[in-house]
């Protein structure tokens, strides 16, 4: 049987979650190259706002990609750019070589809110391709392996420094540490995780995720953080960041929440004192109420706008959760988000 004929036989489909994290950027090997001897690693928890990517026959030669966000938009494989806000999509393409289909992605996140949507839909392209391709010759790879490559197609068109842990939630899901090992000669990182179904039912009566209304753009903030870092700045800090998401990571490991938030409030401030301009207004009063109402809060993905997320013990969370819907109801398209953890990861 040949592709074209999978793609007409039947609709291809795979989806993936987004994530919320800690110690974001630290996955960057700019850093964790040369932290490595501090053991760097950063936290996420995969969400069940689902990226879905489906795959239908079209004209041939012709790539089409449809998003929510986006405008619908189609070029002939062979010149498909990677410089366009759909980009990504069209670079998997290009390296699978797959053309004559019509790709529609819907996600159940807010567009650019920072929790990693972009790559998202890459992974689960990727997985819809070896789908595909599994009913002809190939055999579907492992989790690390559409990671990975995810990643490194990523990075090839990106234009800035780029880390893998949004592919990495992506993949495996669930309540996760990962740790970079920083050496030439072995894996890139190690998993750690923090519980399964237990912590995850722990963990939902203790978090909020909420959209500020403000798009995200992480390029600024991070190429900020990378520059300075490179310049040989802010070391100091970025020392005291691996530390404190160590600390997070073991706090929740042994279920002492207000230990995790604590150190989740001195990261996000260590980050502030950097790039003053992480938060908005309204995520600077998202943050402050948190803190008020003895929760940790931090921003996702490198802030800018976007999402934030809050945890905390159920009384504290819950008094939280009433402030922050009144604080979001003076932004336009501000809201809190509905989601539980999704422990499965790519499917």
């Amino acid at each position: 049987m040949s592709l074209k004929k999978v793609f007409e036989n039947e609709e291809i489909e795979a989806s993936a979650p987004c994530r919320i994290d800690m110690g974001g950027t630290i996955d960057i090997s700019t850093f964790y190259y040369y932290l490595k001897d501090l053991n760097p690693c950063t936290f996420n928890i995969a969400l069940d706002l689902r990226t879905t990517v489906s795959i239908h026959p079209y004209k041939k030669g012709m790539v089409k990609v449809s998003s929510i966000g986006f405008e619908s938009t189609e070029f002939p494989l062979k010149s498909v750019p990677f410089d366009h806000p759909l980009g990504l999509i069209f670079a998997v393409c290009s390296y699978f070589q797959i053309s004559g289909v019509h790709i529609n992605i819907k996600s159940l996140s807010p567009p650019r809110s920072g929790l990693g949507g972009s790559s998202v839909a890459a992974v689960a392209l990727i997985s819809a391709f070896f789908k595909a391709l599994s009913k002809i010759y190939f055999s579907y790879p492992s989790k690390e392996k559409i990671a990975l490559m995810a990643y490194n197609l990523e990075s090839s068109v990106a234009g800035v420094p780029c880390g893998i842990q949004d592919q990495l939630a992506a993949v495996y899901g669930g309540v996760n540490a990962w740790y970079f090992l920083g050496e030439m000669d072995e894996p890139m990182f190690y998993r750690k995780s923090i519980g399964k179904k237990q912590m995850a039912a722990a963990l939902e009566k203790r978090i909020i995720v909420a959209y500020c209304g403000i798009p995200h753009e992480s390029k600024d903030i991070n190429g900020t953080w990378v520059r300075q870092f490179k310049e040989g700045k802010n070391r100091d800090i970025w020392i005291d960041i691996v530390k404190l998401t160590i600390e997070f990571v073991e706090s929740l490991a042994q279920k002492d929440f207000q230990s995790a938030a604590n150190a989740m409030n001195k990261e996000t401030a260590l980050r502030r004192k950097m790039t003053p301009d992480v938060f908005y207004p309204i995520g600077e009063e998202l943050v402050e109420s948190a803190i008020k109402n003895n929760c940790g809060a931090r921003f996702t993905g490198a802030g800018g706008g976007g999402c934030l997320w809050a945890l905390g013990e159920p009384e504290s969370i819950n008094k939280l959760n009433t402030v922050w819907e009144n604080i979001l109801s003076k932004e336009k398209d501000a809201f809190i988000l509905k989601t539980k953890i999704d422990l499965d990861g790519v499917k």
